[in-house]
């Protein structure tokens, strides 16, 4: 294929999957809004108030970038598993199969989707923030660079629970059973030097640790860890999670029958 014909391929999918997130924006732009609105003054204002200061820091602002990055996993997450398995369930992934778009052009179409929506949602949440903090951004590169790379990572995430699902509930599992729990402990409302030294180690096995706080670093200029081990880490997995999702697409795991 020529370099415009895989353009607009590329672009094709991401387009048509911004259309289909946008159409039924009830359900996938507004329900993290309220659920983070909820968080901002709950644990914000409510127990934070209690709380006082972390990270030199008060417990609201401590928290935001935390759970403006805890947004943007779980929707770029959630964006690609449903609409990659949707396109399984109602067979219409064999128009795609048959084609000749190459499957890093189907795969990168698919990623740029999720990273839409989950952008999105994030700046939707970080402008909810600033009604109830404010924010100064510490190292403006460190914040992009960590979010596009998280939105980028998440998304190869919900390709690969895709294409291994097998009926609507696998598609459910992970975010879940591992999403959910390692974002609630991978530092987004507290820091680990609050914690015990082995469990401060334990920690640092959490993936989501890293993305935690290397945007919490861009942000507030603070961090549990390296910003630029945090970098190297999504780095790494998204190679790794791209290499399985380009490898599943080739054999056409899940797909073909």
């Amino acid at each position: 294929m020529t370099a415009q014909a895989l353009w607009t391929a590329f672009c094709t999918i991401v387009l048509r999957e911004i259309r289909r997130f946008t159409r039924i924006w009830p359900q996938t732009l507004l329900p993290p809004a309220v659920t983070m609105t909820l968080y901002f003054i709950i644990f914000g204002n409510l127990i934070g108030s209690r709380i006082g200061e972390m990270g030199g820091f008060d417990y609201m602002q401590f928290i935001v970038p935390g759970l403006i990055m805890m947004a943007v996993i779980t929707s770029s997450y959630a964006n690609v598993v449903s609409s990659f398995f949707s396109m399984k369930f109602q067979r219409s992934i064999e128009e795609l199969l048959v084609s000749p778009v190459p499957n890093w052009t189907i795969l990168a179409g698919y990623v740029a989707g999720g990273m839409a929506r989950g952008l999105g949602i994030g700046l939707i949440v970080t402008l909810l923030s600033l009604a109830f903090t404010r924010l100064a951004i510490h190292n403006l590169p460190m914040v992009v660079l960590t979010v596009f790379l998280t939105s980028a990572l998440f998304s190869l995430g919900g390709f690969i629970n895709a294409m291994l699902a097998t009926k609507f509930d696998d598609i459910s599992i992970v975010p879940t059973f591992v999403l959910t729990p390692l974002t609630y402990l991978g530092g987004v409302f507290y820091s680990i030097d609050m914690l015990p030294s082995f469990w401060q180690g334990v920690s640092m096995i959490n993936p989501i640790l890293y993305m935690v706080n290397g945007f919490r670093y861009g942000i507030l200029g603070v961090s549990d860890v390296n910003p630029f081990v945090s970098l190297g880490m999504i780095l790494f997995f998204i190679v790794l999670l791209a290499a399985i999702a380009l490898r599943m697409l080739s054999r056409g795991k899940g797909i073909r029958h």
